[in-house]
């Protein structure tokens, strides 16, 4: 039995009809409709490579089943940037080299994006790396993920823009 999905994705709308009712959103957002900055890791909600946001709230999409978020708004890594302008997050990432092999970029960038909104990260390298603990990274670019988290927090709160 086919069913309908309806979703706002970076900002579009989306009606998507699926067969399986057990499809991820991860699936959905990689091979539905090509969006692949968001990464297939584990696969099973542990590495936070998949970290996408749901309604403004991080979550594991390979964990989240499609269907579960009908009508939600979805932010993935490629709804950041707004034209050539990085979002605040990427372009710290960039400064601290807060990446090495880039595979979990994505999912960090997005896990610090929703806890700089969160208002969790302030200006303490301890609080970072707490709420960045969910995202792991093979190559240990630790250093330089909590240093472009700290850039943006504060970045973004000279600016007054935590989104």
């Amino acid at each position: 039995m086919t069913q309908t999905l309806n979703l706002t994705i970076n900002g579009t709308a989306r009606a998507l009809a699926l067969d399986d009712p057990r499809v991820t959103l991860l699936d959905v957002l990689r091979e539905r409709i090509g969006l692949t900055g968001t990464k297939k890791g584990c696969d099973r909600g542990q590495c936070g490579a998949c970290t996408v946001l749901i309604d403004g709230r991080r979550i594991n999409a390979c964990l989240a089943l499609a269907l579960s978020h009908d009508g939600a708004s979805i932010t993935t890594v490629e709804g950041l940037a707004q034209g050539e302008d990085l979002h605040p997050v990427q372009a710290a990432f960039i400064r601290h080299d807060g990446f090495q092999c880039g595979y979990c970029t994505p999912g960090q960038i997005m896990s610090a994006v929703a806890l700089i909104a969160e208002g969790e990260a302030g200006l303490d390298a301890e609080r970072v790396r707490e709420g960045m603990s969910g995202n792991l990274c093979r190559c240990a670019a630790y250093a330089g993920i909590t240093e472009a988290v700290l850039d943006a927090t504060r970045t973004m709160t000279n600016q007054g823009d935590a989104a």
